[in-house]
């Protein structure tokens, strides 16, 4: 009989790459029965882009692609947990797995195995913790906001039966609370493309990417226009945004680098590499200076950049710094937070220097296709899985 899988999301958009692309399609590949309780907005579901589907999914209940979607208001979300509806209808799911993607999902799933169990049900709970929360480092929330957190948290933790993370140093942040607790990294990989990226003459145009969220009021953008403009200045150069500003904001560019500047908008999961199939360097700068999510991180777009074969140039940090350096894929600048001259210096480094940036190109792809595809974290996926019904794991992980 089918293992009935159970996810929950309280914030997160029910189609988000990690959980519905990746995770959610590998246990329907190998043959679990995935629900996903989502919440709407306004009476909407939205995508990942915020962006509310206002000409389809009104149902509350309907089937996408093989996943029972279940949907609530999220208008009438409660602090207590017995009269919040994701608590509700979690429990009315009565699944043999819980899977948890946000510290709040996880409080009101750590409440669902604990009230399954008074009705001689046995479920189990995992965490999906691609962040800390609540963030050390954060200055964004107060003390007590913090001490409130890291209460559901403890308490959510006494239920738990597998925490995933997506970086080895949050792993080792879980593991300083409690040695015995059982987690795994399963990492923000894409699936292996297999379009190469093409060999390109030194005369093309030079091109620096950046893929994923930008808001007009964020430092990013800014770097981003005057590193175009610097760049401008000694190559044929192009900056390429994807994804970008998020639903009903906007962005305009100087007039003076509309040249220069490419924004493709927000692209579908799959054609992503084709949109970067010509890209020379990929860029991320995250502020890690309040942040100890952002010193650990190692995100999507790390390893979408990668997995096309895309060097990555970005700040010092933890994970991100430590794989670069180890598998000499792309440039690190020694800076918590380099400025649009540092980060202009290393592209024209990379600039004047393709046969070492052809070598990190070579370095990027062959180490996803060895050990970071989403092939071979789905094998750790299914291992979490099977381990939580049997001592015996029937998947090897290298």
């Amino acid at each position: 009989m089918k293992k009935k899988v159970c996810m929950l999301l309280c914030y997160l958009p029910f189609l988000d790459a990690r959980i519905f692309k990746n995770e959610t399609k590998s246990l329907l590949n190998n043959g679990y029965d995935v629900t996903m309780i989502v919440p709407k907005k306004n009476g909407y579901l939205y995508d990942i882009d915020g962006t509310p589907f206002t000409n389809k999914f009104h149902e509350q209940t309907f089937m996408y692609k093989g996943v029972k979607i279940i949907t609530y208001d999220d208008s009438k979300r409660t602090a207590n947990p017995l009269t919040d509806p994701l608590y509700k209808l979690g429990m009315r799911e009565e699944a043999d797995i819980y899977h948890a993607h946000e510290l709040s999902s996880f409080y009101y799933g750590s409440q669902i195995k604990k009230d399954l169990r008074k009705k001689s049900k046995k479920a189990r709970l995992i965490y999906d913790s691609r962040q800390l929360i609540p963030d050390p480092f954060s200055n964004k929330i107060n003390n007590n906001m913090k001490q409130s957190w890291y209460t559901m948290l403890w308490n959510s933790l006494k239920e738990v039966d597998y925490i995933i993370t997506v970086s080895d140093s949050i792993k080792s942040w879980y593991l300083s609370l409690d040695s015995s607790l059982p987690v795994e990294v399963i990492y923000n990989a894409t699936p292996l493309t297999t379009t190469s990226k093409k060999e390109r003459k030194s005369n093309k145009k030079f091109i620096v990417c950046h893929e994923g969220n930008l808001s007009s009021s964020s430092g990013d953008i800014n770097k981003i226009f005057s590193i175009t403009d610097l760049c401008r200045k000694a190559m044929d150069f192009q900056f390429k945004v994807i994804g970008g500003p998020r639903y009903g904001e906007n962005i305009t560019p100087p007039h003076y680098l509309k040249n220069n500047l490419v924004f493709t908008g927000w692209i579908d999961y799959y054609n992503i590499p084709k949109i970067i199939s010509d890209v020379d360097v990929g860029w991320i700068d995250l502020d890690i200076t309040h942040s100890l999510n952002n010193m650990f991180a190692m995100p999507n777009k790390f390893f979408s950049y990668l997995n096309n074969g895309i060097p990555v140039l970005t700040n010092r940090s933890t994970d991100m710094e430590k794989f670069i350096r180890t598998y000499h894929c792309g440039l690190v600048i020694d800076k918590m937070a380099p400025t649009a001259e540092d980060y202009t210096k290393a592209i024209n480094y990379l600039y004047n220097h393709r046969d070492e940036l052809k070598q990190m190109s070579f370095n990027a792809r062959k180490v996803v296709e060895n050990y970071y595809s989403w092939e071979v974290m789905e094998l750790r996926l299914l291992n979490v899985y099977e381990s939580l019904y049997s001592e015996k794991v029937s998947y090897l992980i290298k």
